[in-house]
């Protein structure tokens, strides 16, 4: 059955919090400045603002590292409008006018130093005021006990935070055994400790100092009309509080990510804990509904980041440094009785399921040296008999057992690796199989005869069948508990190759689809045409681009397949010189007209693509637009700022009457005039 709700026609923004610049923010988009960017976007008719999330990420700088699920981060803290702050001392004033001179008016932020520098002053303001918070924290009738009240989470994540501290901000992995693997017990004895009490107000006075301000900019939104939207992500790093607490919710031997693809050969490990989801379902998924019921005291409407892996996940073994060699989990395993059944016997699944090696291949890349390779692989392999031929040894149980001994050559630890990964089937438990994703690409699959690879594909595609059941019944628990434990409005990120049950969940679920225009294709007709707009589902985000993608500017100036939305949506007469390559306030109203007109109920564009609706914030190298790069590390990723301080924007009558056109477009639009062929905008 359908969860029907009414879903309201929305035009908004997408923005990090860090990105926004005001008169009184330090460096970075603070929890205030929500307040003065929903002026602007009241004026421009925007009835919605989507964040990245805001947990605290520590030293990692990407929003989705979070060191816990429910802990703000306090980067984003005003520290100018903490109460604490207007009887500072000269010291503390002099400190915050050093911070705003060495942080304010650079292009992007430095996020380490200005961390750095900005919990530095907050551990000074703290150290001016403890005997008043601990005077406080005595008191419980106090304001501070009354939110310590609805936040309990905050005693493990102060413990956890205090000893990173002490350990100097490593992971809780590298912690003596006696603290990296402590029970809720002695974590909550560690916290009623009164020589530790001061240290662990610290962290509960500045997240309770966050949600005030947080909660206080998030109110006067609403008051605006506005819906702000959150963005929830799926997974936890490992070295977060959560994960240190809770272990029986994680699974640390094994790591999430996605399966190889055109752009990443050996698919993606993202180094994240998977859930124990069994163990989740005894509590009643009672930590994620708490996470949900927290977020909701600032939201609306929220993000579900990766909703396929509600479906399943795409884990791999913590042993391994790729995912090719991971699997989807649920899975439906094939067995060996199925394979005999097929006609494979015993010796035809070990040369599946096990990489056998020859010698000479070993050989080449050790400079050709016989005996020094049998030496080589005598230490991680046994040889079949007289055979120049081996098998991995049975303690290797991923390719960080290959690459990280330094018995090995590197261009032998390599090799050896790269076969370790080329097999057809992957062993699961005793006799039980999944195959490789890359399996049509290994040696063994490329020796079978033609009659044994139609054998094999028939037992994978039944074997299919079951696991889309398994993963549709998965999601429709899981996704029907967590988005009836509040009020907010659910919106999926469902990108990528997604099985077929995903759209009808979603639709029962009145959970919102996410359409990136670029990638929303009919691929598979000739041509590969993008869908009319008119076609767009209505539950659904139509979006022009994403943080992880280049910007709209950047697309159509850089990128091909602009070349084909030209083709299939060409400018209408009167809509000025439109031409691939070249990028003007022209081209911005024509593309985001089109995507007005789209069917879906929310249209949600970063700010960045309104903003090019006026060439005075054209960066001079569109790149500096992007707020990250997806598979790269560096100081550039998630620092990006607005061109202009919000106050600019909020006095621009001439930008907000453009957007407010395209916002009037899209209310009355609903999809109806967005056919092809330059029909738009008749």
């Amino acid at each position: 059955m359908s969860t029907c709700i009414e879903i309201p026609r929305l035009t908004g923004t997408a923005v990090p919090l860090g990105a926004l610049a005001t008169k009184n923010s330090c460096g970075i988009g603070e929890y205030p400045d929500l307040a003065v960017f929903a002026n602007f976007c009241k004026k421009s008719g925007l009835s919605l603002v989507q964040l990245l999330p805001v947990n605290d990420t520590g030293t990692e700088s990407s929003p989705y590292s979070a060191l816990s699920a429910f802990a703000l981060h306090p980067i984003y803290v005003s520290i100018e409008s903490l109460p604490e702050f207007k009887a500072a001392s000269s010291a503390v004033k002099k400190q915050m006018k050093a911070l705003h001179q060495t942080h304010d008016g650079v292009p992007r932020f430095n996020y380490s130093q200005l961390r750095y520098d900005k919990l530095d002053l907050l551990r000074r303001i703290y150290e001016e005021n403890k005997q008043v918070v601990m005077e406080s924290w005595a008191d419980p009738k106090s304001d501070l006990r009354f939110w310590y009240g609805q936040n309990s989470w905050v005693s493990e994540y102060a413990v956890f935070m205090e000893l990173k501290k002490e350990f100097m901000e490593a992971s809780w992995r590298q912690w003596p055994k006696k603290y990296s693997s402590m029970k809720v017990e002695k974590i909550l004895a560690r916290w009623e400790d009164k020589t530790l009490q001061e240290a662990h107000l610290f962290y509960v006075w500045l997240q309770w100092r966050a949600f005030e301000q947080f909660k206080d900019a998030a109110q006067q939104v609403q008051d605006k009309g506005i819906i702000l939207k959150g963005d929830i992500p799926i997974m936890m790093n490992e070295d977060s509080a959560d994960a240190w607490a809770h272990p029986e919710f994680f699974d640390d031997t094994m790591r999430a990510g996605s399966p190889p693809d055109g752009f990443n050969p050996t698919g993606q490990n993202w180094g994240f804990p998977v859930y124990r989801w069994k163990n989740l379902a005894k509590t009643d998924y009672s930590w994620w509904k708490s996470r949900l019921v927290c977020a909701s005291r600032f939201y609306q409407a929220y993000r579900i980041d990766h909703v396929l892996g509600f479906f399943r996940i795409w884990e791999t073994s913590s042993r391994e440094t790729t995912a090719m060699m991971g699997k989807t989990e649920p899975s439906s395993p094939i067995t060996a009785k199925d394979l005999e059944k097929a006609g494979f016997d015993t010796d035809r699944i070990r040369w599946l399921s096990q990489p056998h090696v020859p010698t000479r291949a070993i050989e080449e890349v050790n400079n050709n040296d016989y005996l020094g390779t049998h030496g080589y692989l005598h230490l991680v392999m046994n040889r079949i008999g007289d055979e120049e031929l081996w098998l991995f040894k049975e303690e290797i149980k991923g390719d960080r057992d290959i690459l990280e001994r330094e018995d090995l050559p590197e261009p032998v630890r390599h090799r050896l690796a790269e076969f370790w990964r080329n097999r057809t089937l992957l062993p699961l438990g005793k006799d039980n199989y999944l195959p490789l994703w890359t399996y049509k690409d290994t040696v063994a699959w490329q020796s079978l005869s033609e009659e044994e690879k139609a054998a094999l594909d028939e037992i994978i595609a039944a074997r299919q069948k079951k696991q889309d059941g398994l993963w549709e019944r998965q999601a429709r628990t899981l996704l029907g508990e967590l988005t009836a434990a509040t009020d907010m409005i659910a919106c999926a990120e469902d990108l990528g190759a997604n099985p077929e049950s995903v759209p009808r969940v979603l639709d029962d679920l009145s959970i919102l689809r996410l359409c990136v225009v670029r990638w929303y294709r009919q691929w598979q007709e000739a041509g590969q045409p993008f869908v009319d707009f008119a076609d767009y589902p209505a539950k659904s985000v139509v979006t022009s681009s994403v943080h992880d993608s280049s910007t709209l500017r950047l697309w159509w100036l850089s990128e091909q397949d602009a070349a084909d939305f030209y083709r299939d949506f060409p400018p209408a007469e009167g809509e000025g010189e439109i031409e691939v390559g070249i990028y003007t306030p022209e081209t911005a109203r024509y593309l985001l007209s089109r995507i007005a007109q789209s069917a879906s109920s929310f249209c949600i564009h970063p700010i960045q693509d309104f903003l090019a609706l006026q060439a005075v914030y054209y960066n001079s190298d569109p790149q500096q637009e992007r707020v990250n790069v997806p598979g790269s590390v560096n100081e550039f990723n998630w620092t990006y700022r607005l061109p202009v301080p919000v106050e600019e924007l909020v006095h621009n009558k001439e930008l907000q009457s453009a957007i407010k056109e395209l916002v009037a477009l899209h209310k009355k639009s609903g999809g109806r005039a967005a056919s092809k062929k330059g029909s738009a905008n008749k």
